[in-house]
């Protein structure tokens, strides 16, 4: 089915070919009017093109090989149903280029069952299915990374699914109540009102994966619980799968006190972006000093995520790669004036050093000088050499006035 050809170096560019015999799969594969080719040829660098059932590639050797794996894991795909788009294209070859050994079938047979009405979730890449399988191995499970990278919706649909599979009895949804750079002051209503605003999130992942009138049915059982992160000290989680998201804004009291109310059967997934934290100036990041302190403690999984991870819009990840270029910048700038300022102290005290080590000056001469100057009598006697006539001139004067 699969037929791939090297020339001589000396001869260029590097080929290959797909062979798709079926018609239906082929058919999704270019994508209406040949679109979907179009765009492996534009996000893989490669020319790719269509004859009959056979496609053609050529180009660099590196990113032809990258869109032959691409296109021959997405025929199968393809073939057993899976819907690609764009989108999806250009996240699975990034994901294969970083990772020569993964294919699109062993990323996407990572399913979350959630509901059987319901679409499965499936990662859009290799960081997506490693924190999948994280959760999965681990009671606790960190997912740092940029915005738009799935660390909430992939945590939710792994805590409803569990639910539903009757792993645990309840999820238990929080984070801390602090406000994006602006004070909203006080909210009306009960507890569940004043809080909304800040769980917004986390109900809208919920309602994307369970209906709305289920969600309400489980939240009077008692099944989905949402509450601030001030109001889960004193308590002991058992039998619950636990998301703290925005931990970014978390305390290290905060995050102490939550990370110690891990119960029996319990499983707890911690999100944030260290690098959107909202507290006030120079208060620590509770999700920082974690990943600090507890990195190397076997049973806690931390999966990290960058920018080449964002299944949002496009634009997204351009804007995070600007952001972290400028904050780059700074503490780079930082680190400069720091490091002059250090300079300028050990000059300084060098210099103190040196001007305590020189010794004192010997005014003992000159001390004695003035001694010997002390009641000395005025001597009246004429030098030798005067000029009698300029003093006989001077006294007449003296003596007229």
């Amino acid at each position: 089915m699969e037929k791939q050809n090297q020339p001589d170096a000396s001869a260029a560019p590097f080929s290959a070919n797909l062979e798709v015999e079926n018609t239906s799969t082929l058919l999704a594969l270019s994508g209406p009017q040949g679109a979907l080719l179009g765009t492996v040829a534009r996000e893989s660098g490669a020319d790719v093109s269509l004859r009959g059932n056979v496609i053609y590639l050529s180009g660099d050797e590196g990113n032809v090989v990258v869109a032959r794996r691409f296109l021959s894991d997405a025929a199968e795909l393809l073939s057993r149903g899976y819907e690609l788009g764009p989108a999806d294209v250009a996240r699975s070859l990034d994901s294969l280029r970083r990772d020569p050994s993964a294919s699109l079938t062993q990323l996407l047979d990572e399913v979350i069952i959630v509901s059987p009405r319901r679409k499965p979730v499936t990662p859009k890449g290799v960081a997506q299915r490693r924190y999948i399988e994280m959760i999965r191995t681990h009671d606790l499970t960190f997912g740092i990374g940029p915005a738009g990278t799935g660390k909430t919706y992939l945590a939710m649909a792994m805590a409803t699914s569990a639910l539903m599979q009757r792993k645990v009895k309840r999820i238990i949804l929080t984070r801390p109540a602090v406000e994006a750079g602006e004070k909203l002051g006080f909210l009306p209503g009960d507890l569940a009102e004043k809080v909304n605003p800040y769980l917004r999130p986390l109900y809208d992942a919920l309602h994307d994966m369970i209906d709305f009138d289920r969600v309400e049915q489980m939240r009077e059982r008692g099944q989905i619980e949402v509450a601030p992160l001030a109001f889960m000290r004193g308590r002991t989680l058992n039998d619950s799968f636990v998301i703290l998201d925005e931990a970014q804004n978390a305390t290290s009291e905060q995050m102490r006190m939550f990370l110690t109310r891990l119960g029996f059967a319990s499983k707890a997934v911690v999100t944030g972006d260290i690098t959107q934290t909202d507290l006030p100036t120079g208060a620590r990041s509770g999700l920082r000093e974690a990943r600090d302190l507890l990195g190397e403690i076997e049973g806690i999984g931390f999966c990290a995520f960058s920018d080449a991870d964002v299944v949002r819009h496009h634009l997204v990840q351009k804007i995070i790669v600007a952001y972290e270029r400028r904050d780059a910048e700074r503490a780079r700038e930082k680190a400069e004036r720091e490091a002059e300022r250090r300079r300028l102290g050990e000059e300084a005290r060098a210099a103190v050093e040196r001007a305590r080590s020189v010794p004192p000056n010997d005014d003992e001469g000159v001390d004695e000088g003035r001694e010997s100057l002390v009641g000395r009598p005025i001597d009246t006697e004429q030098p030798a050499g005067a000029d009698p006539e300029i003093d006989g001139e001077t006294s007449a004067r003296e003596g007229t006035s």
